[in-house]
Parts: structure tokens; sequence; C-alpha cells
């Protein structure tokens, strides 16, 4: 497998950075996550506008132009012959003086990789168990709106999730408000509409979230950001999580309570898949 590495390609046996690589370091940097379909990135701009605003955020200069990347990638994906994958970029703020101050760190890195994508049935809406994580996030986190390399709080929430046999952990914020999963966001369906946790709550405006979000508003239903507990969702009409690895996935259990199947959420995973065949073509 090859593997983009600051402007070259090279076998993931020689993909290496430093060991005083801030990312390695101290999670100084940002990473994204984008679907390949037919060898196309699936909604290639919006992640990298949003890594754009996490590394203006964190004063993380870009290596190189949107364009550029995106030639990068489609070498990437040729070179690798993996039409049907996962990109992951990865970009750290670099080498630095040792301690937090991020001063002398001036040559950021820049990884792009490829993964097998995880096995998707698009006629067939997965169904996952649930568990609440023990873990909390802060309520109002500017640093949530961007994919830092700093997950410890989902890592450990997932790790909950694997203990407990479930597929995904829920989290909920410093107010009590159940606010995302580890890995994805979260919709319920209430009163016939759709409901998501407003960003301000502390959550990532994830990019498959707001083709959700797009998808509603093309059908016509009614879409409201509201807070919501954790013993509210039990009772909601529907659960779903969308996440750019799986697109959309229907709750199944929340701590072992079962959860209504909706067949809202199975035309809204339809409609997620034409529109990716359509921008895929």
């Amino acid at each position: 497998m090859n593997v983009f590495l600051n402007g070259e390609f090279v076998s993931e046996e020689r993909a290496f950075v430093s060991v005083f690589d801030r990312g390695f370091l101290y999670g100084d940097g940002l990473f994204e996550t984008v679907p390949i379909y037919n060898g196309k990135p699936f909604r290639w701009t919006q992640h990298l506008e949003r890594l754009g605003r996490g590394a203006d955020f964190l004063k993380i200069p870009l290596p190189y132009s949107c364009d550029s990347l995106r030639g990068f990638a489609s070498q990437l994906i040729a070179n690798n012959q993996l039409a049907l994958s996962l990109l992951r970029l990865t970009l750290s703020r670099g080498v630095g003086t040792r301690g937090y101050s991020p001063k002398g760190a001036e040559r950021p890195s820049l990884v792009m990789s490829l993964h097998p994508a995880p096995v998707r049935e698009p006629q067939a809406v997965p169904r996952w168990r649930l568990v609440t994580s023990s873990f909390r996030l802060p309520a109002t986190e500017r640093l949530a709106q961007f994919k830092t390399c700093n997950k410890l709080p989902q890592i450990l929430a997932r790790a909950e999730a694997d203990a407990a046999n479930a597929d995904e952990a829920l989290l909920l914020n410093t107010d009590g408000y159940v606010v995302e999963a580890s890995s994805s966001n979260l919709f319920w369906i209430e009163g016939g509409a759709v409901r998501t946790p407003p960003l301000t709550g502390g959550i990532l405006p994830g990019v498959t979230r707001s083709v959700v979000l797009e998808i509603c508003h093309g059908l016509g239903l009614e879409v409201r950001e509201a807070a919501v507990f954790p013993e509210d969702l039990r009772g909601a009409q529907g659960l779903f999580l969308s996440l750019s690895s799986m697109g959309i996935v229907e709750g199944l259990s929340v701590d072992g309570h079962g959860l209504t199947q909706s067949l809202l959420v199975q035309t809204l995973h339809a409609a997620y898949w034409d529109l990716v065949r359509s921008e895929s073509q």
C-alpha cells in the first residue's frame, strides 16, 4: 500500500514521522476521513473546508492547496487501485521545541492514506446496538467543531461500547444532554419530524450530518435542532446516526432497551445512497 507523506508517495513500510512530531506527542493536529466511491472522494470540498477552518483556528498552515491535495488524492487512489475505500488525511503541526509552546514548529506534516471501506449494503439499513458512555464532552467547546487529533473521550467511550459488545457509544455533554456518538452524529424522530442536537452543544459539524439535513430539506421533512436527555431517546419514534464511513445507521437499542424502527430512516438511507451514486458517476 502506498501512502502520501509530505509530497512523496512511499510504501507504508517507509511512511514514518518523527517521534518528536507534535501530532504524536500532543495530538497537535487535525484529520479528515473521506469516503471514496468509484475512485472519487465524496463531498471532498466540505471535508477540505472543515480541515481549512481547523487549520486556521489552530494556526497550522496547510502545506498544499485544496486543488493540489485533490490531485495527490486521485493519484494515491489510482496507485493503490482502491476505488472503494476511506481516505484519511492527517495534518500535524510538525516538529518543534520541547513543551506545549508551538514556537519553532514551522514545517507541518501532511499524510494521506487509504483503507478498505467497511462492508455496506445500500439496500439494507445497518442497525447498531448503542450504549451510553460514562465520559462527558464539554458543552460549548470551541474545539469540538474540528476533527482534532486528540480524541481521548471518544476513544474511551468506544472502549466502553466494545466492552459491552455494542457497536457505538452515545456521549452526553456536561449539561446532561446527549449530543453525539463517539464517531457519528445523532438524529432521532419525534412527532414525525427529524431532530438533531444543536452545534452549540459542543458537537462536531459532521459532513454526513450536513448531507442528511440537505436530504431532509429536499424531501420536505421538518428538521429541528433540539436538546435531548438520555431517557427521552428511548421513547423516540426512531433513532439514527450519520458518519462518513457508513452513511446512515439506525439505532437498534440503547443500553439494552429496544428502539422503535422507523420507515422514515429507511427512506433517508435510500435517499443517501441515491445521492452517493449520482455524485460518484
